[in-house]
């Protein structure tokens, strides 16, 4: 669980941290504080969540000290200007009565209503934003910044035009639908990539062939999806409102072996059941 990665500018980041989306803002804090105690140092937010409040009452009340508690949140995929964007981090650090975060993200390329059905990728207003948190960075309330649901040129884009390379790329990433041409361009620009999903929100739970190797290694088979994960090298963000598996999600002291881990890679899992609507999962929103 104490695992970390070194982002492109030196700062650590915790491998394993708590996702927190669709964890309603009055319960969120709850979630946090469990986490928190049971040795997690990584949480992770967003404004089109609608928990950030919560989360930061969460990470306060929890008596760790701000430093030792890595927080993240993004900026909305609908902001596409530098004012609307500069305007949201002031507005993220307000909600969550906080100095600084530790890392911001764009949510996306494109807004929400357009993933998935208009072409243009917005790589003005990408960069725009992208320029507000790196402004955000020097004016000390960031210590990184970075992407999520950015493909090669969406990132090209923003190395061509911005001044910081971006820290991380957070993605959709489970066993099953693993980007790993992406994962590897990232890679080879110095930039970690984050998986979300990691258990394809919860539709992978009941897959025989992932559930025949969880009960090989004698773990449920959210910890054999999350340690696959760890196993390629990426941050990890698995989702929960439960304290226990809160607790189970963070048991990765076990190994998977070479062969598995090859098996795992070449899984095809895409079904996303009732939550295939999302734009993350390839739907559109409603």
């Amino acid at each position: 669980m104490n695992d970390v990665l070194q982002l492109n500018n030196g700062i650590d980041i915790p491998v394993l941290g708590l996702g927190t989306w669709l964890i309603d803002n009055d319960v969120v804090d709850r979630s946090v504080m469990d986490a928190l105690e049971l040795g997690y140092r990584h949480v992770d937010t967003a404004q089109a969540y609608g928990n950030e409040e919560g989360v930061g009452n969460g990470c306060r009340a929890s008596g760790l000290r701000r430093e030792d508690v890595f927080v993240v949140s993004k900026v909305a995929a609908e902001h596409k200007t530098y004012e609307s964007a500069a305007a949201g981090i002031d507005e993220t650090l307000l909600k969550m009565n906080l100095d600084y975060l530790d890392m911001m993200i764009i949510h996306s390329p494109q807004p929400w209503a357009d993933v998935n059905i208009e072409e243009d990728r917005y790589k003005e207003g990408n960069v725009a934003a992208y320029t507000a948190l790196e402004d955000a960075v020097k004016a000390g309330k960031l210590r990184a910044l970075g992407v999520s649901n950015f493909l090669v040129d969406d990132i090209q884009n923003i190395i061509d035009h911005c001044s910081l390379v971006p820290a991380v790329n957070q993605v959709l990433c489970h066993v099953g639908n693993t980007p790993f041409e992406l994962i590897e361009y990232c890679k080879k620009n110095d930039i970690q990539v984050e998986a979300y999903s990691p258990v394809a929100h919860g539709e992978i739970l009941n897959h025989q062939p992932v559930v025949d190797m969880a009960k090989k290694y004698g773990v449920s088979v959210a910890r054999l999806c999350i340690r696959y994960c760890v196993q390629l090298g990426l941050i990890v963000l698995p989702k929960s409102a439960s304290r226990d598996h809160i607790q189970e999600n963070a048991q990765l002291n076990f190994d998977i072996s070479s062969d598995d881990m090859e098996f795992l890679k070449g899984i095809r899992f895409a079904d996303y059941g009732d939550a295939s609507f999302f734009p993350v999962y390839g739907g559109k929103l409603r």
